[in-house]
């Protein structure tokens, strides 16, 4: 076990519970491929309880005036701008991406709990004037009631806060169930909550087998929420498990993100960011460029750039300030990538750079450049999820669109133009909830973050974010 790495707990009903004689799943550094912790896994009755105090403490914190949820959020945030470097250290060590990744990823954390702290004391309603004499009517905005939460592995910290953030403010208590490869961020997070005074109960936080803790959540009539981000077939399953019950879910899904980059765009800009938004937490982003369609006046310098800033990438331990890229989380991850690679390559495909899992421990691979990648392969119709990018021409702007709506995703989109006309167009073109022009760097707390077709539907942050966790209530008085 690593000395540095925080014990893990389950945290029900405001107590923080070790795994005595519970089942456990290792934690493990996928720089070294060393165990460095074990996670509790939730049985029936842990979950049965976790549900039963949601259920209890809701009526409580709905009740809870905004401006006191407000100050308990915005203490929260505080507490873990102060204890940043260390949960980053903890998300380092347990999901991989650089440190300083990693930092980035705890301080907008942080936002977004300040964010909603104030969105909560903006939760309004409306007087609707009525056709009839001597009748008020009334709208209402109140919580939706206990939430089940769902969370992946790839950015513990960012993801949990959306949602918690926004369904705390809401008034909404949560059953939070974040990815077992990387629990100690989420913990964390509700440490903080803890200490900054949200009441015993309000949250939640439970590790276990994900499709068994999914259906048991869902399933349960207490819940009336359900929000998830991951992977669209597990997307598709929990939606079905929603709809039986009739309960609304938020779905933040996969992509396989397309960049249009015309002739008269920066190319040079286009492709050196291009690499570092690819290859950011090793490709392992939904939103993350992975389709790069370039003009094809252009293709040949932008292949130049992009390939040598990819070789130019340093590899290694995220621990390490010099790292930009670290390893992947997982062997499966590894082996993923490797199947994919070998399926282009024997279709025709060319590896421009990369294309191999580094020798000796932990799970690392090269950054990987691909062109001439027929339709035919796989990763042109699967998500990659790694560090793979793909490089191919377009001629005209409606070739360009073709290819990036060709796929059922819709999450993210990137274009590079700099003329007028050209951006305005492609962008009211591209099927996508996200869309950057000219640069990459598309997420902020103030706006929403979402996508459409596979990619999911309804948006966390922004004005949007809290929408999903309350409902309307109409009220005719005489």
């Amino acid at each position: 076990m690593n000395t540095l790495y925080d014990p893990l707990y389950l945290f029900i009903g405001g107590q923080w519970l070790t795994a005595q004689d519970r089942a456990t799943a290792a934690v493990v550094n996928p720089a070294t491929g060393e165990e460095i912790g074990q996670v509790p896994l939730a049985t029936a009755d842990d979950l049965d309880h976790a549900l039963e105090v949601a259920r209890l403490s809701f009526d409580q914190w709905r009740q809870t005036v905004p401006d006191q949820r407000a100050k308990i959020l915005k203490r929260a945030a505080d507490l873990i701008l102060e204890r940043a470097p260390h949960i980053a250290a903890q998300m380092t060590l347990e999901e991989g991406k650089p440190l300083r990744e990693s930092l980035d990823e705890v301080t907008r954390a942080a936002e977004y709990f300040e964010w909603f702290a104030e969105s909560a004391r903006r939760i309004d309603g409306r007087v609707v004037p009525a056709n009839r004499p001597g009748v008020l009517q009334l709208v209402k905005r109140q919580a939706i009631g206990p939430v089940a939460a769902f969370t992946p592995w790839n950015f513990p910290a960012i993801t949990p806060a959306r949602k918690l953030s926004a369904a705390l403010a809401a008034g909404c208590s949560v059953v939070l169930k974040p990815g077992e490869e990387s629990p100690s961020t989420a913990l964390a997070l509700a440490r903080a909550l803890d200490d900054a005074g949200l009441p015993k109960g309000v949250l939640q936080v439970v590790f276990g087998v994900p499709d068994q803790v999914s259906s048991h959540l869902i399933a349960s009539p207490i819940i009336r929420k359900v929000t998830f981000t991951g992977s669209v077939p597990i997307g598709r399953l929990l939606s079905a498990r929603a709809a039986e019950g009739v309960k609304p879910i938020t779905l933040e899904l996969g992509g396989h993100g397309p960049v249009l980059v015309f002739a008269d765009a920066d190319i040079e800009k286009a492709a050196v960011e291009g690499v570092a938004n690819r290859f950011r937490g090793t490709g392992q982003v939904c939103i993350s460029s992975t389709r790069f369609l370039i003009q094809r006046e252009a293709y040949a310098e932008f292949v130049e750039h992009f390939v040598a800033a990819t070789q130019a990438l340093k590899i290694g331990d995220g621990m390490d300030p010099q790292t930009q890229v670290g390893p992947l989380a997982n062997p499966r991850q590894l082996a993923k990538m490797e199947q994919l690679i070998a399926d282009a390559v024997e279709k025709g495909a060319r590896v421009l750079a990369g294309g191999e899992a580094l020798p000796g421990a932990g799970f690392f691979f090269q950054p990987t450049v691909l062109a001439d990648v027929p339709m035919s392969a796989r990763i042109m119709h699967e998500e990659p999820f790694g560090p793979i990018a793909i490089l191919m021409p377009f001629d005209e702007l409606s070739d360009g669109l073709q290819e990036a709506n060709r796929l059922p995703y819709g999450l993210s989109a990137y274009a590079f133009t700099s003329n007028a006309r050209t951006a305005i167009d492609v962008a009211d073109g591209l099927e996508a909830g996200m869309i950057g022009i000219n640069q990459y760097r598309i997420v902020a707390t103030e706006l929403p973050f979402g996508g459409m077709k596979e990619s999911g539907h309804g948006s966390e942050g922004g004005i949007e974010g809290i929408e999903h966790y309350l409902t309307n209530k109409f009220i005719s008085q005489v």
